[in-house]
């Protein structure tokens, strides 16, 4: 196989099977042709190891690496130590990627060689159990949404220009150059799953790597994927945990950036604010508005250490 232009990630760790079935026959109903591009599927300390239930024969540059170390960072800083190919496009263990993604994401990275990460603007939900009602607020936390229109910046922070992890298109030489960030300071492998623990953010990290070597950052509506959403998901439990872990990731990821801030005073009118806020808000809503000042506040925690 000649080099390939570009190498696609799939980090996984415990997965469903069936879902992780559907995310490769996706990727290999692509139209750009396999010789095109590689796939590394990195298998992160899953119990009974992904290799014995997958076949990948389909595709003649795919593998399997092992990851022993639990985390989602730890897992998509070994893809990217990997990876051949100049853009590196991730992939979750439940997306289902347009057929025309990758040969619009290679043309996307040629056409704008001003960007460092880029990604999906569509995620279009496959609910295995429709949320109950009023949960509509929350679905952008499952990354399930539709942007207006695209979007780019180089702007550090302006979040409706920086693509989830899902579908996330990366130049090689950002990814490298963030990795390098990681192993030199081992606070940000908090941002990030690891197991059962719902951090997030690490995808925001990348982001701001482009950003911080002077590149940009966008989404666009012609990047789309099918986001397969389990029960579990839509349960208000999962949701709160995750909630939770966004806060606390949110805060790690501004505070690894402005070594300045600080928690929020909590005087006499802070602490009037938030008892006017809780006697406001109707159940749901007060839940959700806890489970954010949980992670906040053990983020607050950690960094002090």
């Amino acid at each position: 196989m000649n080099s390939p232009a570009l190498t696609v990630i799939i980090c996984t760790h415990r997965p469903r099977s069936d879902y992780l079935t559907r995310t490769l026959a996706g990727l290999q109903h692509q139209g750009k042709p396999t010789s095109d591009w590689e796939l590394i599927v990195v298998d992160n300390a899953s119990p009974d190891p992904v290799a014995a239930d997958l076949d990948l024969s389909w595709h003649p540059a795919a593998r399997i690496i092992v990851e022993s170390e639990l985390g989602l960072t730890a897992a998509r800083l070994r893809g990217i130590g990997e990876a051949a190919a100049p853009l590196l496009v991730f992939v979750d263990d439940d997306n289902i990627l347009a057929p025309d993604y990758l040969e619009r994401a290679l043309a996307r990275a040629g056409a704008w060689p001003m960007l460092g990460v880029f990604g999906c603007g569509n995620y279009d939900p496959e609910w295995e159990q429709v949320p109950a009602a009023g949960f509509e607020p929350y679905t952008a936390y499952l990354a399930v949404h539709r942007i207006p229109r695209d979007r780019w910046s180089n702007q550090a922070f302006d979040y409706p220009a920086i693509p989830a992890g899902a579908g996330l298109c990366a130049r090689a030489s950002v990814a490298r150059h963030y990795a390098a960030q990681v192993l030199g300071d081992p606070r940000r492998k908090k941002l990030g799953r690891t197991g059962a623990n719902l951090s997030g953010c690490e995808d925001f990290d990348l982001a701001l790597t482009a950003i911080d070597l002077g590149f940009g950052v966008g989404v666009f509506r012609d990047l789309g994927l099918t986001h397969l959403m389990p029960k579990e998901r839509v349960a208000e439990a999962y949701l709160l945990q995750l909630v939770e872990g966004h806060a606390y990731s949110t805060v790690i990821l501004h505070a690894l950036r402005d070594p300045e801030m600080r928690p929020p005073g909590m005087g006499f009118a802070a602490r009037l604010r938030e008892f006017r806020l809780r006697h406001a808000l109707d159940p749901i809503p007060l839940r959700i508005h806890d489970a954010r000042r949980r992670g906040e506040a053990r983020a607050w925690t950690d960094l002090s250490r």
